[in-house]
């Protein structure tokens, strides 16, 4: 197997700083073991104005047959030839992507120890591997490289056998790859590409493979029109670990969309938490008001936005007046509990029927929210920033349009009745704000006026007579179904998917 990597500079930057950035010097021959054979890395050409780094990996086919004890490629019991006789020394597949992260390991994580700057640097590049299998041929290989930033994308099939062209192309093709990228981003490319294109790995997948593909496709990945192709040939089409891989890659593109972190996201798993079960007796008040609203609206089909770990869409499933529970959330962490809650794996098909757990964020519209009678939003808005609550207004009030909709948040006044939570702090760490009632009234009568919707509010716990409940309720419904949002002037209609 055999690959290159070029780069080309000038006195003041010259191109043997390749031989920094990948930590193997221009001058020396350089081999190194690895599980299935040799890796040898030298430098066919090393000057100022030109540089060329090769990686040669020698593989026994026996070996590598042996010491798999016949799995992976080649190892089915009715291809006992083939494990002896096949492609695996000279096509580049699963083998060289773990020769190449063995072997340009700090490059890989885009470290440079003796100069930190190069790894930064944008330089041209020109990678070159005359023979990969392609089970998809050059048209995959354009598809799969062609979105991550190329100036040249070349995949030329290489024929069965140049001396009898009537028999046509084989499944290789030469690969040529030009563009200024940096070095770490085109290494990453290659070690999750090389193995999808081949479609085959040749050890064993397990769940720790995931988070590999995650780091390797970090900042391009999430965002690749073809990653679910990727994902799971990449995950040897083992369809748990693909859900798992592109569940997490939905949250990274999310985060990225929203400018913040995925852990800021994925943080509506919190035991500890009031918005979870703390304390007992207020989560089952708020549930139960919210259930005794609903059953008051008459509504069958509920959405349950910023659902957590499932608690109200279980007590939801328990009622056969509802006959469709959706359970909507960022997070995916919280989604996997609340699939376990609920036991969707062991549910039968006629309740499985009516319930469904999706990902995704009320910062953006959603086709799917459309259509319902009812939707909650129990102790969520409090977790946005005040200047993303427009963008959740327009997606639930101006483009869902439930009938209901029941809202739910901590009223701050009461926090001086709580003895364990110090003076001037917010219920939960990730509590943006926290309202007054006037300021929930405030908020609430505003978006029902522009969305065509009259609001009551209802007291959530002991009303306390100076401070109020711990907890407020708004149940908007729907008085005016013809309200356009985009004629009121107050709100700007964000595009499907988009921001608002």
């Amino acid at each position: 197997m055999f690959l290159t990597i070029s780069t080309t500079g000038s006195p003041e930057r010259p191109a043997t700083d390749l031989g920094y950035l990948l930590h193997k010097h221009p001058g020396k021959t350089q081999a190194f073991s690895t599980a299935h054979g040799t890796a040898h890395v030298f430098y066919p050409e090393a000057t100022a104005q030109r540089c060329t780094a090769a990686l040669m990996l020698e593989v026994d086919p026996v070996a590598l047959v042996r010491r798999g004890q016949g799995k992976g490629r080649g190892g089915a019991p009715d291809a006992a030839l083939a494990q002896y006789v096949n492609d695996r020394p000279y096509a580049a597949s699963s083998l060289l992507a773990v020769a190449l992260s063995g072997v340009f390991r700090s490059a890989l994580k885009g470290q440079c120890t003796a100069r930190p700057e190069l790894a930064e640097q944008v330089r041209p590049l020109r990678v070159e591997i005359p023979v990969l299998p392609a089970r998809g041929g050059a048209e995959l290989v354009h598809r799969l490289f062609d979105p991550l930033g190329w100036d040249l994308v070349r995949a030329e099939p290489v024929p069965l056998d140049e001396r009898f062209p009537e028999w046509g192309d084989s499944r290789y093709v030469r690969l040529v790859l030009e563009g200024g990228l940096r070095l770490a981003d085109a290494l990453r490319q290659l070690y999750v590409l090389l193995p999808v294109l081949d479609d085959a790995k040749h050890y064993w997948v397990a769940p720790d493979e995931v988070d590999k593909l995650l780091r390797a496709g970090d900042g391009w990945l999430a965002a690749h029109p073809e990653n679910g192709l990727i994902s799971s040939r990449y995950l040897a089409r083992h369809k748990r670990l693909t859900q798992d891989a592109l569940e997490r890659l939905e949250l990274v593109r999310l985060a990225e969309a929203d400018g913040s972190e995925v852990e800021e996201l994925d943080n509506a798993v919190d035991e500890s938490s009031d918005t979870q079960e703390r304390p007992v007796p207020l989560a089952v008040q708020r549930r139960d008001a919210i259930l005794a609203a609903l059953r008051g609206a008459g509504a069958q089909r509920v959405l349950d936005l910023g659902c957590g770990q499932g608690q109200l869409v279980q007590a939801l499933l328990k009622d056969p007046a509802y006959t469709e529970v959706v359970g909507m959330d960022v997070s995916v962490r919280a989604l996997n509990l609340a699939a376990k809650r609920l036991r969707l794996e062991r549910m039968g098909e006629r309740q499985s029927a009516r319930v469904r757990l999706l990902q995704g964020s009320l910062a953006y519209t959603d086709k799917r929210l459309a259509g319902y009678d009812a939707a909650v939003l129990s102790e969520v808005i409090e977790h946005l920033d005040p200047e993303r609550l427009p963008a959740l207004e327009y997606a639930v009030f101006g483009s869902a349009r439930p009938r209901t909709v029941l809202v739910t948040t901590p009223n701050v006044e009461y926090n001086v009745r709580w003895e364990s939570l110090p003076a001037g702090q917010v219920r939960h760490g990730d509590h943006r704000f926290e309202w007054t009632r006037e300021e929930f009234r405030a908020w609430a009568a505003a978006v029902a006026e522009r969305h065509g919707y009259g609001v009551e509010f209802v007291p959530v716990g002991d009303d306390d007579p100076e401070v109020g409940p711990p907890t407020q309720m708004a149940v908007f419904t729907q008085t005016d179904t013809d309200t356009d949002i985009s004629t009121t002037g107050t709100t700007d209609t964000p595009k499907e998917g988009e921001a608002a």
